[in-house]
């Protein structure tokens, strides 16, 4: 369950308000992730927070449209520090020169928003395709961050509304071949760079014939081919679009915020 909402409040929440909000919806503290993600408020701010801004990634395109767009916190899924440390030269210079000026804060969820049964990515993709999830997958230490369920659709038709799904999105979908003329019966979602060996092992010892998940390397889809598994690689970007934009308008309604996604697909 979301965390109880603040009351109305007679002026603009500041930051900490608003951070401490997602923190206790994303259980940011308790949910394990990788060491560059430090999810979280990445870069602070001193005054009122009026307008939202949400974007999948933080990248100088996002930062300038944040901006313009008038927004005070920019919420992203992959953050400030994602490539790992590096010097505040050239365009990372000017990209937080122009924050600071700005006055706009960041805050970003990985793994916390990628499992949240509500604003997830994972969860809302399932949705999106029509899918009722009834358990997780895809483990990395003590959490599971996609869902799993059971279903008996065409696989070509899965594949068919993934690919609508992802064109929305500036993206596209490639499905390994033994998808066609057969049936989805137990099915697995791991948005991003969800096909690896450990999900794939995964994913056939629990009996999960269909994977759908944003990319992933090429010996993914021979494996795949090899032990009668189906892939769907839906896209990177797009299969993470759908958690930022529903947390940005989680955000809003507590507050009485306004909000703005920030689409910048990257094509992959």
């Amino acid at each position: 369950m979301p965390p109880e909402r603040p009351a109305r409040l007679a002026e603009m929440p500041n930051l900490a308000e608003v951070a401490r909000y997602l923190d206790d919806l994303l259980r940011t503290s308790e949910i394990p992730d990788y060491p560059n993600a430090l999810n979280g408020v990445q870069l602070a701010n001193r005054g009122p927070i009026r307008r939202v801004a949400a974007s999948v990634d933080f990248s100088s395109r996002t930062a300038q449209r944040a901006i313009e767009s008038g927004a005070q916190l920019l919420l992203v899924h992959h953050g400030m520090f994602w490539g790992g440390a590096q010097p505040i030269t050239g365009h990372a210079y000017d990209r937080l020169a122009t924050l600071l000026a700005a006055d706009v804060a960041v805050y970003s969820s990985h793994l916390p928003l990628d499992l949240h049964p509500e604003v997830g990515n994972n969860a809302l993709l399932a949705r999106r395709l029509g899918l009722t999830p009834s358990d997780g997958f895809a483990r990395y230490k003590t959490i599971d961050v996609g869902v799993s369920g059971s279903s008996d659709v065409l696989t070509d038709d899965l594949v068919r509304e993934t690919r609508a799904f992802a064109e929305e999105h500036g993206g596209s979908v490639v499905a390994t071949p033994s998808a066609r003329g057969r049936r989805t019966q137990r099915w697995g979602i791991c948005t991003g760079a969800g096909a690896s060996t450990e999900t794939l092992g995964e994913a056939l010892s629990r009996g999960i014939d269909t994977l759908i998940v944003g990319e992933g390397p090429h010996h993914t889809a021979v494996q795949a081919d090899d032990t009668g598994l189906v892939i769907i690689y839906a896209g990177h970007y797009a299969t993470e679009t759908l958690g930022v934009k529903a947390l940005g308008e989680s955000v809003a309604k507590a507050f009485g915020l306004e909000t703005v996604f920030i689409d910048a697909p990257t094509g992959l």
